[in-house]
C-alpha cells in the first residue's frame, strides 16, 4: 500500500481515481490545485504523487518541476495523469522530472501497472 497524494482539479476525475486506487489498496490524498498539492507534499510527504496537468493557476508541468527541484519533496516521484497526448507534451513532463505519463483516462491494470513500477514493487 502506498500514500498517493492526487493533484487533479476534475471532482469527477479525483472521484474515479480515488476509487480505483482506493480499490488497490492504497491510500489517497486529494489536491484540487497545483499549490495546495505542493504545500499538501511537504507537509504529507506521500509515496507518490499523481499529477495532472492543466490546474488553475500554476499547471501540472510546473507543480512537477517545483515538486523535482525542491531538496525536500525531490524524491517524491511523480506520474503525470493527463489529457494531454502530444509526444512533445509527454516529454516536456519528463523534463521537468516526472517518472512516469500515462493519458487520461488511464485503463486501471496499466495505471496501477505504471504506479508499481515507478515506486519499485
Amino acid at each position: 500500500m502506498a500514500r498517493i497524494l492526487l493533484i487533479e482539479d476534475s471532482p469527477t476525475d479525483t472521484a474515479v481515481l480515488t476509487q480505483l486506487l482506493e480499490r488497490n489498496g492504497h491510500q489517497v490524498l486529494a489536491s484540487g490545485s497545483a499549490e495546495d498539492g505542493i504545500a499538501a507534499a511537504k507537509r504529507e510527504m506521500p509515496d507518490l504523487v499523481i499529477m495532472d496537468v492543466v490546474l488553475p493557476g500554476m499547471n501540472g508541468f510546473q507543480a512537477t518541476r517545483a515538486l523535482s527541484k525542491d531538496a525536500a519533496t525531490s524524491a517524491i516521484p511523480v506520474l503525470i495523469v493527463s489529457t494531454k497526448d502530444m509526444d512533445v507534451d509527454k516529454a516536456w513532463g519528463m523534463r521537468q522530472g516526472a517518472r512516469d505519463y500515462i493519458v487520461k483516462p488511464p485503463r486501471e491494470a496499466e495505471l496501477i501497472a505504471r504506479i508499481n513500477a515507478v515506486l519499485g514493487h
